[in-house]
């Protein structure tokens, strides 16, 4: 593993575990078991430290994602469960989900990193924007924004709220209802499963 990225893994765990104020070059470099200075050497400041967590995270995030991104709209019926797995997995990993809100907690007093964090966001959005496209949405603008924003939601509730984690199976189910109204002439489910009473 390259140092950059121990040390951003380590940030990210440190925010998850101890919050912003755990947060210190020296408390990376004991947990990451380095040399006094090593996180120095490679992010003199603390932006240049957040920076470099936020990427990583990024990057982390869009691994555990990708799955969700497919766009194939012959695979159309397949996308609820995709995106539910990929879903699930960040669900599972509440490491990288809190870290991920404390760094958007200080990107809202830090500039800098709210341009950052901003554009990381964007890796996400312009893909769901482009997948909603291409499966024919009618406005894969506004639905990308909606599909985010359950999702966001949902890892809230589960992680930070007073939620449960769900199952793939709920995941995929309530990912289903919601495609539909976006895709679906009349809200036809995506998978064939029947109406609830």
């Amino acid at each position: 593993m390259k140092r950059s990225d121990l040390v951003a893994d380590t940030a990210i765990t440190l925010l998850a575990e101890r919050g912003m104020r755990g947060l210190t070059h020296r408390a990376v470099d004991e947990a990451a078991d380095l040399p006094p200075g090593s996180t120095s050497n490679l992010a003199r400041t603390r932006a240049a430290l957040l920076e470099l967590t936020l990427s990583r995270l990024t990057e982390l995030e869009m691994r555990a994602l990708a799955g969700a991104y497919d766009s194939d709209p012959d695979e159309l019926e397949r996308l609820p469960a995709r995106m539910a797995q990929a879903l699930h997995i960040q669900l599972m990993d509440r490491r990288r989900t809190l870290a991920r809100y404390e760094l958007a907690l200080e990107a809202t007093r830090r500039p800098e990193l709210r341009r950052i964090y901003d554009q990381a966001g964007r890796r996400f959005r312009d893909p769901a924007v482009a997948m909603l496209a291409a499966l024919g949405s009618a406005d894969p603008v506004t639905h990308a924004r909606n599909l985010v924003a359950f999702g966001e939601g949902l890892m809230f509730d589960a992680i930070a709220g007073a939620g449960s984690v769900p199952t793939p199976a709920e995941l995929e189910a309530a990912l289903d209802d919601l495609l539909a109204g976006m895709l679906r002439p009349g809200g036809q489910r995506t998978s064939g499963r029947t109406s609830r009473s």
